[in-house]
């Protein structure tokens, strides 16, 4: 598949990026390995934070894609719930391990995790609505304030990203499976005797 030239940059940028670190990758790398001259990169990208910040979106916009294709599942809403944990631990981790160095940086600086974040987070919200909104209609949730849920539930499994990739928990017997079941169960039915 021939990718329009601004993604090629993208894409190009990523597995540099991934292999060298960012700091080790020039502009220069980048149009060299894109069979481009400097001028054609600087006619889609000022600088380099410009095309990272493009390789970010990029694997952000992915994200969302998947977690977009659980709305059209026609299940029930708890399951999408679950559906929704499940990929969004697994494509964040993905993302993640298929990078390269760019994990180190994930993990290290915190500005670029929350910048990354604030791309998304939006979007995510909006998609935790619509299983929370389709949950009310199927008479299977009742949540007083749905926009605050969502905003909650969002940051929780924030909260657990670096945890889920790095499997963290696992010595002290809750594996990556058992963080997604206990989340979900907690997030739909709480701890409290009914």
């Amino acid at each position: 598949m021939v990718l329009k030239t601004r993604d090629k940059f993208i894409e190009v940028a990523r597995q540099l990026f991934a292999r060298k670190g960012v700091e080790n990758t020039t502009m220069n790398d980048i149009a060299s390995a894109s069979d481009k001259g400097r001028r054609t990169i600087y006619t889609y990208f000022k600088s380099k934070r410009d095309i990272f910040n493009a390789v970010i979106e990029s694997e952000t916009d992915m994200l969302v894609a998947r977690l977009r294709l659980i709305l059209i599942n026609p299940v029930p809403a708890e399951q999408k719930l679950e559906q929704y944990l499940r990929v969004r631990f697994e494509t964040m981790r993905d993302i993640v391990s298929r990078n390269g160095s760019l994990r180190a940086g994930f993990f290290r600086d915190i500005r670029k995790v929350d910048k990354a974040r604030k791309q998304i987070l939006r979007k995510e919200v909006a998609l935790v609505r619509e299983i929370l909104e389709d949950g009310i209609r199927s008479g299977e949730f009742d949540i007083p304030d749905i926009n605050a849920q969502a905003i909650i539930i969002t940051h929780a499994v924030y909260g657990l990203d670096v945890t889920f990739i790095r499997d963290s928990l696992a010595d002290q017997g809750i594996d990556q499976e058992m963080l997604i079941r206990t989340l979900s169960h907690t997030l739909l039915n709480g701890i409290m005797k009914r």
